[in-house]
């Protein structure tokens, strides 16, 4: 894996070098250490609720109580009691873009919480044995996750110190599997319940995190960028001096950032109509959009969904059936990713976006070519070998999807996107992601009960295509802030008028060095500055 170099095409990095500079860690500036402490549970913990979904329809499976209660569902009604979450994400799409920007990321993050605690309490209180409440509620919880998540992430992303954003936005991700691991273990405890409480009990839990996003997402500040885009350039100095500062209202970085932030997003502004259209309008744009949608695809195209959603028909299909067995292994398997997780999003900035991507999917065919092996070889000849070799691949898997699908994700959404089309751009990444993900969760009971192993072959074919993707289209945006990136595709005539901005305002610190009045200069008009 190579070392992070230049992008070509993306602003002089002017900004970048005064960051690199500062080598006081985060732990030991107090005002961003309470930031990200903050950030953890309101940011975060939107993936927790992510993960703590796509967790339970796995593991309440597992549950016998669940299975008689909804008469073993099986094939076409199995997948659609799973997919039914990414159903209503699919459905809200459209309207998170309008909240997110009108209204401020704070807001939307609150709005889809609120919705996501109602289908809580509708899935743990379902009844009729058709499962028709219980799929409007996933319905409920499915329209409620993507409002928070382009939130959340946007929010992560445009309030972290640029030092620290990679591995932040990459921990956005990871904190998927804490939920995940939190709704395995509840489940694993409460299935030893002989009642129809040994299901309800996790899916009344499932309203936990929301509930502490609803407490906890006004303590945390609004993102200064949307706060520049709204003219109220006043308060989105305070929380820059506030957290990047430390409350040094003569922080040079500060002061840089906020004239970058200034320019740039008048630029945005003065190219973009805020509309749907934007999407479309620019060669640049379509490039964006493109692989964003891609990336939808890639990240539930890659075989996740088969593990997430339907681990117990895999180990039924290999010969596991005790309950205890299988719940063990599944808490084991969720622990472990959350491991891989965490690890590959420390080391994060080391290492090029492209390389890990190429890394991950080339790692991943490897994986599914060996698991769908091995699957064959127990299915033919029921060699208890093959059975075991099929469960190290499905743990092997983990760290190999970690390194470019879970981890990075966020990271280089926020990075490909500029502020102006970012809500609409993770919208269109979730709309694909979504879609892929309903596409998968249902056709995967059906595949594995009608082909068994051979339905392995079609994840082995679309990874290949991954590889080539990925290798042809994908670019490089390491070692720079937001901003620098926001023209990454357009004429470099715009990055530099952003970087004119930052120059003129290193350039008036310099001039007057010295002077106890100096001060953070307001841009009131951002036109001016370019």
């Amino acid at each position: 894996m190579g070392l992070i170099t230049h992008v070509d095409r993306s602003a002089d990095p002017i900004l970048t070098r005064i960051v690199n500079e500062d080598h006081v860690p985060w732990y030991k500036k107090p005002n961003l250490r309470i930031l990200y402490l903050l950030l953890f549970p309101v940011c975060m913990g939107v993936e927790m609720t992510s993960g703590f979904d796509s967790q339970i329809i796995n593991a309440v499976q597992l549950v016998g109580p669940w299975q008689t209660y909804f008469h073993t569902p099986t094939g076409s009604l199995k997948g659609i009691i799973a997919a039914s979450y990414s159903l209503g994400a699919i459905c809200a799409l459209p309207f998170v873009p309008l909240i997110n920007d009108r209204f401020g990321r704070r807001w939307c993050i609150m709005f889809g919480s609120i919705v996501m605690v109602v289908g809580s309490f509708l899935q743990g209180f379902a009844n009729g044995s058709t499962a028709a409440m219980y799929i409007v509620a996933r319905l409920f919880l499915g329209f409620g996750i993507p409002f928070a998540i382009i939130a959340g992430s946007s929010l992560l992303g445009e309030l972290a110190h640029p030092k620290e954003r990679p591995i932040m936005t990459s921990l956005f991700n990871v904190s998927w599997f804490i939920g995940s691991i939190l709704a395995a273990a509840i489940t694993f405890g409460t299935q030893q319940i002989k009642s129809d409480w040994s299901w309800r009990i996790p899916s009344l839990l499932q309203l936990v995190p929301s509930l502490v996003q609803v407490i906890f997402v006004f303590m945390v500040p609004e993102s200064p960028r949307f706060l520049v885009s709204k003219d109220q350039h006043e308060k989105a100095l305070e929380i820059l001096v506030k957290y990047h500062g430390e409350g040094d209202p003569n922080s040079e970085f500060v002061r840089a950032e906020m004239a970058q932030i200034q320019s740039t997003i008048a630029i945005e502004l003065d190219m973009s109509k805020q509309s749907w259209a934007d999407m479309v309008r620019t060669a640049g744009m379509r490039r964006r959009v493109l692989i964003g949608s891609l990336l939808g695809l890639f990240t539930q195209w890659s075989g996740n969904t088969l593990i997430s959603y339907y681990l117990n028909d895999l180990l039924v299909l290999m010969g596991y059936t005790d309950p205890n067995f299988k719940g063990k292994l599944n808490v084991g398997l969720t622990c472990w990713s959350l491991v891989c997780g965490v690890a590959v999003a420390l080391v994060v900035k080391k290492f090029r976006r492209r390389t890990m991507y190429l890394v991950c999917t080339c790692s991943l065919l490897c994986v599914y070519v060996g698991w769908t092996i091995s699957m064959e070889r127990f299915l033919t000849t029921k060699a208890s070998v093959a059975a075991k070799l099929t469960i190290f691949f499905i743990f092997a898997y983990s760290p190999c999807y970690n390194i470019g699908y879970n981890a990075l994700t966020y990271t280089y959404l926020v990075e490909l996107f500029p502020y102006a089309q970012r809500a609409r751009g993770i919208a269109i990444f979730q709309f694909f992601g979504r879609g892929a993900g309903f596409f998968t969760t249902f056709v995967n009971p059906i595949g594995l009960g009608n082909i068994k192993w051979r339905w392995l072959l079609t994840y082995c074919c679309w990874i290949a295509f991954e590889i080539v993707v990925v290798y042809l289209l994908f670019p490089e945006t390491s070692g720079r802030t937001l901003e620098e990136l926001a023209f990454l595709f357009e004429d470099k005539e715009l990055s530099d008028r952003s970087n004119m901005a930052v120059e003129k305002q290193l350039h008036r610190d310099d001039d007057t060095k010295g002077d106890d009045t100096t001060h953070a200069e307001i841009v009131h008009n951002p036109k001016s500055l370019v």
